[in-house]
């Protein structure tokens, strides 16, 4: 187990009314998108946090509960501390165009993938999805980089009125592209949209990866907390290959509380309550 490095945030910035964005005085050495950092604060708790560009560290977090409601009462100035990265991240198809899916603040780490994608001249186009127009984040740096915008939301105030999931299959049937070439899907949302996502790659054919999240306490694969059937998704995860979740009777149905306890998944999954 390596130690939290401690060290001091430079930047905020507010996202939505709920969501914040941290800029950590860090740089973490040979990160992949998908993959995470344990973000510590002294005195309170520990917690996953997805990294969403690795130099310097950014990682963008929800208020949720009570580790994430005193990460927001943070200043420029606190030190926070923070240890990583762990977990697999997502395995960029370099021969094939991308099609990064985010629900939420699941935007985040997929803006990691979309800027190595943009490096290995992959052509990508990112789907966001939100309940609202300003529950959604990261718009302006993803066309800041030139890609394609799917933009979905519930009430339908920006883009497509429904769900991202939708605004996606009716992207890949009416793109003439799409039936030369079918695109590689990588998502990061809640777990509901991540089934609907799995079912599409799934009856289209299209290789996917899914990135999953689960209660964890240590990160690297010794309390057993983040189990999904047999999987630890600190260490097998959080990005899994479509194929890998087939079949397994925990996916789309049941998270694990802080004490173990099996819960059903009945909402998109807000996973260690940050």
């Amino acid at each position: 187990m390596t130690l939290p490095q401690t060290v001091r945030i430079n930047e905020i910035f507010d996202e939505t009314r709920t969501v914040r964005t941290f800029v950590l005085d860090a740089e973490v050495q040979k990160a992949e998108p998908g993959q995470f950092v344990m973000l510590w604060l002294p005195g309170v708790d520990e917690k996953p946090i997805s990294i969403a560009h690795p130099a310097p560290l950014t990682l963008t977090v929800a208020r949720v509960g009570p580790f994430s409601t005193a990460l927001h009462e943070c200043k420029v100035g606190d030190r926070v501390g923070w240890r990583g990265p762990y977990g697999r991240g997502f395995s960029l198809r370099k021969d094939r165009p991308a099609l990064l899916v985010a629900g939420g603040y699941g935007a985040a780490p997929l803006y990691f993938l979309a800027t190595y994608a943009i490096e290995c001249s992959v052509p990508t186009t990112v789907a966001l999805g939100a309940r609202r127009a300003d529950d959604l984040i990261y718009v302006d740096r993803f066309r800041s980089l030139g890609i394609e915008l799917i933009l979905a939301t519930d009430d339908g105030s920006v883009g497509h009125k429904g769900y991202v999931t939708d605004a996606i299959l009716q992207f890949l049937t009416s793109n003439p592209q799409c039936s030369n070439l079918q695109p590689a899907l990588y998502a990061c949302g809640p777990e509901l949209m991540l089934v609907a996502l799995h079912r599409l790659c799934r009856e289209h054919g299209i290789p996917g990866q899914l990135s999953v999240e689960r209660y964890m306490k240590c990160g690297f694969g010794i309390c057993g907390q983040c189990a999904l059937d047999g999987y630890l998704v600190c260490q097998d995860g959080p990005v899994f290959d479509v194929g890998q979740l087939d079949g397994l009777s925990d996916f789309g149905r049941t998270r694990r509380s802080a004490t173990g306890r099996r819960l059903p998944i009945q909402q998109p999954v807000t996973g260690n309550q940050r």
